[in-house]
C-alpha cells in the first residue's frame, strides 16, 4: 500500500510537469516557430527543459531513487521523451493503459547526434583522438611565425581566436593567412573566431612615471642570484618577444656591431656600474644576461667590447616607455572616479602628511553615471578591489573602498571596472565593433559578441550581419548578470541563424554574479545550452598560470579536467600557450574516458577483483 501510494504521487508529479510542458510550448509557439528549421526541435526542447525546471524536484527525485528509477538528473537534452517514458514505466507499475506515444519528439540518440551536429557546423570536425574543441587565442607573433601557428595546429588547436580589442586588420589579415594556409598543408579545417570588443568599462589613463626600466635579477632567499635578468636588445621599431618584459632600444647601425659573448657596459641612474652579456639571436633583436640589479634610463650611455676587451663602438638608450604608475588603495580610502579624462593620480599629501587631493581617475564609459545609484557596489580589476559608490553626481563618483589587500592593492589604468547591481543602459554593438564587423563577416568563420545582455543586443547583431549579407557563425558570449536572466530569450533569438555558440566568459560574470553565487550558474549556463543542443565554450583563465609562467597550479589541472563537460575549452595567450595546448590536450583526452558532458561514464578497472586500482590504461 505505502509503495502504491508513493508510485501514484511520483505519478501525479509527473503529469502535472507533462502538463506544464504542453502549456508553456502553447505559450511560446511563436518564438518557436522563428527559429530556424534546423533549431526548431532544439527551440522547443529548451522551452521543455524550462517547464520541467518551473517546479522544485527535490522530493520528486528523492521519491525516484527510493522506487529504484531514475531521478531525472541528466534530462536537459531530451525533456519530453524522458518524462513520457517515465510516465508509461509508472503506469505499468501501477497497472494502468501506457499512453499514447507523442511522435516527433528528441530521443537521446537523436538529441546527442544533434548536438554533434551543431557542434561541427560551429567548431568544424574534432581531432582524432579527442571529442572536445581547442579554442587558442593568438598573439601577434602569429602575424609573422608561421612555424608557431603549425606547432599550435599540431598540439591540438581546432579553432584560432582573434581578439578585435588588439592590433589591427592588417595584423588580423597575416594570422588569418597564416591559419588557413597552414592548416589546409596539415590537412585540417581550423575555424577563425573574431572577438568584436563591446562596450569595454574600464579604468582611464594615469600619469606617466619616469622612463626607466628596473633590471632585476632572480635571488635566493639570502639575496644570491641564481638566474640573471633576461634582457631584449634591438632597435626600437622591433617587436619584443613575449617571454621578456626588458628592451633595451639601440640604434640599428650599433645592432648590427653586437655579437655573442660582447659585453655592454653602463653606469645606471645610481652611477652603479653594470655589465649585459650579449647572447644568442632572439626574434630580430638578441638576448642579453645581467646579473646586477639596475636602474636604466633613455640617454645613458653604452659602452660594447668584444670578448678580448677591446671597445667596439659607444651608443646611448632610446627612448624607453615611462614606467607604469598605479593608485595605491587601502580599505576605507576615498577614490574619485571622474567623467573627464584628465590623467588619474594617486592621492596627495603635504610635508606633515595632511591629505590635500583625493586620489582620482576616469572611466572609459562616463555615460553609465545617470545608471548608477548611492550604496551599489563597484568592483575593480577582476574583483581585485572593491568599493561601495557613496555619493553621485554630474561629473563624478565618490566610492568608499571596502576591500583591498592588506598591504593595499594597485589600480593601474585599463582595468575593468564592475557594476553588477547598477541596472547599466550600456549593451550591444560599439562603434568600433561595427566597423571591426565589416572585417569579421568578410574573413572570419565566427563572431564572438560580448557583453550580450538581451535579445535587442542579438537582433542587432543580425541586422548587421545582413547588412553585409554574411551568414557567419555567432558565439553569445555570457558575461553580465543581466546576460544570464534572460539566456533563454536571447538564445530563442539567435537561434534564428545558424550555428551558434555559448562561450562561458567566467571573468566578468563571477564578478558581476558575485564568486559565491558562479558555480552554480555556470552550472545552469551549462544546463540550458544542452538543452538548446547549443555547443557552449568553458573560457578565462584556463590553465592560466601555465600559459603565462611555465608551471600549472593543482587547482587549474582539476578545472581544465571539468571544461570536458563543454564542447569547447579556451586558452589565453601567453610565452608558454603551445605548452598549455599540449597538456589541455592531454587532460581532455584522458578525461574523456571518465565524463560525457555532465554524465559520469566507469571504465573498467583493471584487476579491481584483486582489490588494486589501475588507470594506467588511460594514460596519454
Amino acid at each position: 500500500m505505502i509503495q502504491t501510494d508513493r508510485l501514484l504521487f511520483v505519478k501525479g508529479k509527473i503529469d502535472l510537469i507533462i502538463d506544464k510542458v504542453r502549456e508553456m510550448e502553447d505559450e511560446y509557439r511563436d518564438e518557436i516557430q522563428n527559429v530556424h528549421p534546423v533549431y526548431r526541435k532544439s527551440a522547443l526542447n529548451l522551452v521543455h527543459y524550462l517547464a520541467f525546471r518551473s517546479f522544485d524536484i527535490d522530493e520528486l527525485q528523492e521519491h525516484l531513487r527510493d522506487l529504484g528509477l531514475t531521478s531525472l538528473s541528466h534530462i536537459e537534452a531530451h525533456v519530453l521523451k524522458s518524462l513520457l517514458s517515465m510516465s508509461s514505466i509508472l503506469n505499468q507499475l501501477l497497472g494502468q493503459a501506457t499512453p499514447e506515444r507523442r511522435k516527433g519528439i528528441i530521443s537521446f540518440k537523436k538529441s546527442e547526434k544533434i548536438l554533434a551536429r551543431n557542434t561541427k557546423l560551429m567548431f568544424g570536425y574534432k581531432s582524432k583522438r579527442r571529442r572536445t574543441r581547442i579554442m587558442v587565442t593568438l598573439p601577434e607573433t602569429a602575424a609573422e611565425d608561421g612555424d608557431f601557428v603549425s606547432r599550435l595546429l599540431k598540439s591540438g588547436m581546432n579553432s584560432a581566436r582573434i581578439n578585435c580589442a588588439h592590433d589591427n586588420k592588417e595584423t588580423w589579415g597575416k594570422i588569418i593567412q597564416n591559419v588557413r594556409t597552414i592548416s589546409e598543408k596539415q590537412l585540417k579545417s581550423c575555424k577563425i573566431m573574431m572577438d568584436l570588443g563591446g562596450p569595454k568599462l574600464r579604468t582611464g589613463s594615469i600619469k606617466p612615471g619616469p622612463k626607466i626600466v628596473h633590471i632585476k635579477p632572480e635571488k635566493d632567499v639570502s639575496g644570491n642570484v641564481i638566474n640573471p635578468a633576461r634582457i631584449w636588445i634591438a632597435p626600437p621599431d622591433f617587436l619584443l618577444p613575449d617571454d621578456i618584459s626588458i628592451h633595451i632600444p639601440v640604434k640599428e647601425e650599433w645592432f648590427r656591431e653586437i655579437k655573442r659573448g660582447d659585453i655592454i657596459r653602463l653606469n645606471d641612474t645610481r652611477n652603479k656600474k653594470v655589465d649585459i652579456t650579449v647572447g644568442g639571436r632572439k626574434g630580430n633583436g638578441r638576448e642579453g644576461f645581467c646579473f646586477t640589479s639596475a636602474y636604466v634610463s633613455t640617454g645613458t650611455e653604452l659602452q660594447l667590447f668584444g670578448p678580448d676587451k677591446s671597445e667596439k663602438a659607444k651608443d646611448t638608450v632610446g627612448e624607453l616607455l615611462p614606467i607604469e604608475q598605479y593608485i595605491p588603495l587601502k580599505i576605507n580610502d576615498t577614490l574619485i572616479l571622474t567623467k573627464n579624462t584628465n590623467q588619474g593620480e594617486p592621492a596627495q599629501y603635504d610635508e606633515k602628511g595632511k591629505l590635500i587631493q583625493l586620489a582620482h581617475i576616469s572611466c572609459t564609459l562616463p555615460e553609465i553615471f545617470s545608471d548608477v545609484r548611492v550604496e551599489e557596489p563597484i568592483f575593480f580589476d577582476d574583483g581585485k578591489i572593491e568599493g561601495v559608490i557613496e555619493n553621485v553626481n554630474r561629473d563624478e563618483l565618490n566610492i568608499r573602498i571596502t576591500y583591498a589587500k592588506d598591504t593595499g592593492s594597485k589600480l593601474k589604468a585599463d582595468k575593468g571596472i564592475n557594476l553588477p547591481h547598477s541596472n547599466l543602459n550600456v549593451s550591444g554593438l560599439t562603434p568600433k565593433d561595427k566597423m571591426d564587423l565589416e572585417f569579421v563577416a568578410q574573413y572570419a568563420d565566427t563572431v564572438n559578441f560580448s557583453f550580450v545582455n538581451n535579445e535587442n543586443d542579438v537582433q542587432e547583431l543580425l541586422d548587421e550581419l545582413e547588412s553585409y549579407e554574411s551568414s557567419i557563425g555567432i558565439i553569445l558570449k555570457i558575461e553580465t548578470q543581466k546576460g544570464f536572466t534572460n539566456l533563454p530569450r536571447i538564445l530563442l533569438r539567435a537561434m534564428q541563424t545558424f550555428p551558434i555558440g555559448v562561450m562561458i566568459a567566467r571573468g566578468d560574470l563571477a564578478i558581476e554574479t558575485g564568486w559565491k553565487n558562479f558555480a552554480s550558474i555556470q552550472e545552469e549556463i551549462l544546463r540550458i545550452c544542452e538543452a538548446a543542443h547549443v555547443p557552449d565554450v568553458w573560457a578565462t583563465q584556463v590553465l592560466e598560470n601555465l600559459a603565462k609562467k611555465g608551471v600549472p597550479s593543482r587547482a587549474e589541472i582539476t578545472d581544465a579536467a571539468l571544461a570536458q563537460r563543454a564542447e569547447c575549452v579556451m586558452l589565453n595567450k601567453g610565452a608558454y600557450i603551445e605548452k598549455a595546448v599540449k597538456m589541455l590536450d592531454r587532460i581532455l583526452r584522458r578525461m574523456q574516458h571518465f565524463q560525457k558532458k555532465k554524465e559520469t561514464v566507469l571504465p573498467r578497472l583493471e584487476d579491481a577483483e584483486n582489490l588494486h586500482l589501475s588507470h594506467a590504461k588511460f594514460d596519454i
